[in-house]
């Protein structure tokens, strides 16, 4: 499986729990927003690799978010819900 077939993969899994667990599109979009810039900015090529050294992944896109591209705090705040989601 190529890593956009395994990344779309995982955004078909993720939306569905949403549907399941009643989350607005919206809020459906956003995340799955935030998943796919988060994966591309660590180039994750691999499921297991969402979970190797996992908060500092976190802290390092946020902190992009903040200092690169200059989000809001509440705009940082819901990509980290969305990455908390994943």
């Amino acid at each position: 499986m190529s890593t956009h077939q395994a990344n779309q993969t995982l955004l078909v899994e993720i939306r569905d729990l949403m549907k399941r667990e009643h989350y607005s599109v919206n809020t459906e979009r956003a995340y799955s927003d935030w998943i796919k810039q988060f994966v591309k900015f660590h180039c994750l090529q691999a499921r297991e690799s969402l979970f190797v050294e996992a908060e500092n992944k976190v802290e390092k896109f946020l902190t992009y978010l903040a200092t690169e591209r200059d989000v809001s705090a509440s705009t940082q705040n819901q990509a980290f819900n969305a990455l908390v989601f994943l």
